[in-house]
């Protein structure tokens, strides 16, 4: 288990094989070049729960919306290849290759989403600066 600092627990303890339950396994993809690959292909948005999975009625007041409070879900496809990143634990040229990455908006979101995770919050301004305007 790869110790990440403020990554929810739900994400971090769900990612297996048997949770992730897309055309793929997890444990196949050894190289940040095949996640990158897969991210391309599979990737269709950035949220933690793939669309309809839980079950959120009759939840209401602060917990009614907040993910990992009792109803379930999928781990969507996004963060478990975000989880597949943090076990490569990528170089800072990887890193910079994820949010530079010019061919899909998902991959460049996911590793802005692993350096939010990743980096003392003293650097998250030097990597984020130059991208806060950035139109995609």
């Amino acid at each position: 288990m790869v110790a990440v600092a403020d990554m929810p627990a739900v994400t971090t303890a769900e990612p297996r094989e048997e949770v992730y339950d897309k055309p793929i396994n997890l444990y196949e993809l050894k190289t940040y070049h095949e996640v990158i690959d897969e991210i391309y292909y599979k990737v269709t948005h950035l949220e933690p729960w793939e669309k309809g999975s839980r079950k959120t009625a009759g939840q209401t007041g602060m917990c009614g919306g907040v993910r990992g409070v009792g109803a379930g879900g999928i781990v969507s496809t996004a963060y478990c290849l975000l989880y597949k990143l943090f076990t490569l634990k990528l170089t800072r040229k990887q890193i910079n290759g994820l949010i530079t990455h010019p061919d899909s908006p998902y991959i460049r979101g996911l590793g802005f989403m692993y350096i939010r995770y990743t980096q003392p919050p003293a650097d998250l301004w030097d990597w984020y600066d130059q991208y806060l305007e950035d139109p995609e």
